[in-house]
C-alpha cells in the first residue's frame, strides 16, 4: 500500500496520469483498465451477499457498491481514483457530462428557498440552470461581478446562502478567482465552494488544495482529450462525495463503463498534452497581442490579462485556451474564422485538434446583438481553443487569415 501511495500521489503530473486508480497487485494484471460491460452482479449465496452489503454501507467501504449499475462499475471506479488523485482529492465521482456534474450538486444539496452566488463571467448553461431550473423550485441566486469578493460577501444571506460557484478560467474571458479567499469566505459564513476547473485541469491548478469543498471538470474537454466523449467529475472529500454518490444512485445521471474506459485513456496522456498546449498557446497569445489587426487578447499567461499576477500565483500554466478580439466588425470576423486552415469550426476544446469560433455565432446565437453585448460577447470576439500541432504552424496559419481581413 505505501509503495502504490508513493507511486502515485508522491509523484509528478504525467507519473499520476499514467498509474493512479490501477491495481498493479492482481495476479495476471491488465496494463489497461477492463471495461466491465454489465448492468448487474452475482453473488455466492445469501451469505456472500449480506457480507458485501454490510461492508459498503455499515463499514465505510470507500470502493462503491457494484452490485447493480446504477449503484457503481469497477471501470468507472478506477478512473474516479486517478481523477481524485490527480486533482489532488480524497474522492471522485463520474458523471454523464460536466453539466449533470454541476445540476447534480445543486439539486442534491440545495433544499428550497436557499440561495446561491455565482461570478458574472461564468459558463452560461450554469448560469442558464441556477436562474431558471433553480428557481422554479424557490432557489434564488445573485450574480456578483468576478474577482469583487466584497461584492460577494455584501451578497450572502447568512440565513439562506449556500453555494459561492464560479469557473477558473473563466469563458471565454478566462478571468481567475482568488482560490484561497474564496475558500476563506465560504468557512467564515459556513458555505460551500464550487469551482468549475475545466478550463484550468488538475495539471495547471489544484483549487481543491486551497480550500474549495467541490471542483467539477467537463470530462469532455482536456480530460478526454479527443473530442469523442461526454463526461463530468467532480473532486471533494471523501464525506461530500458519498452523500453525491447516493444522490446519483436515485438521479441517475451515470457515465457508462466504456465512456469511463476512453476518459482513462485520454487520462494517460493529459500532461504531455498540457504541457503542449500551454506552450503554444503562450506563444500565439503574444503573436496576437502584437499584431496591429488584433484589438486585445484575453489570456491569463500574457501580463496584460487583468488576472496575470493571481495566475502566476495559482496556475502551472496557463491553459490552451486564447479569446481575443479583432479590429473588425461581424462579417470581417466571419471572413477571419474561414480563413484559418488548421482549426477547425467548431465548439468545445480541449482536443488534439485545435478549434476555432465566434462566440456570437456558436454559442449565443439566439441571442440578440444587444442582449449578447450586454453580458460581453462582442461581434468581434474570438476563442482559439490549441490543440497539440506544431506551435509555429499555427501562428502562420493565423498570420496569412489576418492578412486576409
Amino acid at each position: 500500500m505505501q509503495k502504490e501511495e508513493n507511486l502515485t500521489r508522491h509523484t509528478g503530473p504525467s507519473t499520476r496520469s499514467v498509474h493512479a486508480g490501477v491495481d498493479r497487485h492482481k495476479p495476471g494484471h491488465s496494463i489497461t483498465t477492463p471495461i466491465v460491460q454489465s448492468a448487474t452482479y452475482t453473488f455466492q449465496n445469501t451469505g456472500d451477499l449480506t457480507d458485501y452489503m454490510h461492508s459498503k454501507i455499515w463499514n465505510g467501504d470507500t470502493n462503491g457498491r457494484e452490485e447493480y449499475g446504477r449503484y457503481g462499475n469497477p471501470t468507472v471506479h478506477a478512473v474516479e481514483q486517478k481523477l481524485a488523485t490527480l486533482d489532488g482529492g480524497e474522492d471522485a465521482l463520474l458523471y454523464a457530462s460536466g453539466m449533470s456534474a454541476i445540476t447534480n450538486i445543486l439539486l442534491s444539496s440545495l433544499p428550497t428557498n436557499t440561495h446561491v452566488i455565482m461570478t458574472d463571467d461564468c459558463y452560461r448553461r450554469t448560469r442558464q440552470f441556477c436562474n431558471t431550473f433553480l428557481k422554479r423550485l424557490g432557489i434564488d441566486t445573485t450574480v456578483v461581478p468576478m474577482g469583487n469578493y466584497e461584492a460577494i460577501e455584501q451578497a450572502i444571506d447568512p440565513k439562506r446562502t449556500r453555494f459561492l460557484i464560479s469557473e477558473s478560467p473563466t469563458n471565454p474571458y478566462l478571468r481567475l478567482v482568488d482560490f484561497a479567499r474564496l475558500a476563506e469566505i465560504g468557512s467564515k459564513y459556513r458555505i460551500r465552494t464550487l469551482i468549475d476547473s475545466t478550463f484550468g485541469t488538475p495539471i495547471n491548478q489544484q483549487p481543491y488544495l486551497y480550500g474549495i469543498d467541490y471542483v467539477v471538470h467537463s470530462g469532455t474537454k482536456y480530460l478526454g482529450g479527443h473530442h469523442d466523449i461526454l463526461a463530468g467529475v467532480v473532486v471533494g472529500s471523501k464525506e461530500r462525495i458519498s452523500a453525491l454518490r447516493d444522490a446519483q444512485g436515485v438521479l441517475g445521471a451515470l457515465a457508462a463503463p466504456h465512456t469511463a474506459f476512453l476518459l482513462e485513456r485520454g487520462l494517460r496522456t493529459l500532461a504531455l498534452r498540457i504541457e503542449r498546449q500551454n506552450t503554444s498557446a503562450l506563444a500565439i497569445s503574444h503573436f496576437l497581442e502584437a499584431h496591429p489587426k488584433v484589438k486585445r487578447v484575453w489570456y491569463p499567461g500574457l501580463a496584460s490579462h487583468p488576472d496575470h499576477s493571481l495566475a502566476v500565483k495559482q496556475m502551472s500554466g496557463f491553459g490552451g485556451v486564447i479569446s481575443f478580439e479583432l479590429n473588425a466588425d461581424f462579417e470581417t470576423t466571419g471572413r477571419f474564422i474561414d480563413a484559418v486552415t488548421i482549426p477547425y469550426i467548431a465548439p468545445s476544446l480541449g482536443g488534439v485538434e485545435s478549434l476555432i469560433e465566434q462566440p456570437a455565432i456558436m454559442s449565443y446565437y439566439e441571442m440578440e446583438p444587444e442582449d449578447r453585448a450586454a453580458i460581453g460577447i462582442k461581434d468581434s470576439l474570438v476563442r482559439l481553443a490549441v490543440g497539440i500541432e506544431d506551435t509555429n504552424d499555427l501562428i502562420q496559419d493565423l498570420k496569412q487569415a489576418l492578412e486576409k481581413i
